[in-house]
């Protein structure tokens, strides 16, 4: 095994790309709107809305499935330490977009074994990160494996910023 690294995909002829802003910028957004249509149950309690629009021009921000390693790579064995890291490993990525959660228009969850234990552990932390605001539309899936051993939960997002 080789280590790798983005730069090594790069040919010296090719310049390195710009780094993005690592701090989120606060502003209402405009282009983004979530909602619940009436004669839809009410999805806030599950952590999600059924309906998320986006109105340009704008900015698409697409993250990659964020599971609970800690940045050594180091991944808890357990559910709830797991949700915890990668909503944490959301975050940083969302603002090295220079984007927040009020900005996400769309979360992928996979759980391996869910349960409606499960089910309540990443709905606790949804509302603890994103508070008083709208959640996203939300698909959560139950898979029987994720891409590594022991790992149990992966979120990825699209979030919308204004062109």
């Amino acid at each position: 095994m080789f280590p790798f690294s983005p730069s090594s995909l790069r040919s010296p002829s090719m310049p390195a790309l710009p780094s993005m802003p690592t701090m989120p910028v606060a502003r209402p957004n405009s282009s983004l709107s979530l909602i619940n249509p009436e004669g839809l149950y009410d999805p806030r309690p599950n952590g999600y809305s059924h309906v998320a629009m986006v109105e340009g021009p704008a900015r698409i921000v697409y993250i990659a499935g964020q599971g609970g390693e800690d940045a050594a790579g180091c991944l808890p064995l357990d559910f709830p330490r797991q949700v915890a890291r990668a909503m944490q490993n959301l975050r940083i990525a969302l603002q090295a977009a220079g984007a927040d959660v009020g900005d996400v228009a769309k979360l992928t969850v996979l759980v391996v074994d869910h349960s409606h234990d499960r089910l309540r552990t990443f709905g606790a932390a949804l509302r603890e990160m994103w508070g008083d605001k709208p959640t996203p539309a939300c698909t959560l899936i139950p898979v029987p494996r994720l891409a590594l051993d022991n790992m149990l939960f992966e979120i990825e997002a699209t979030a919308v910023l204004p062109g």
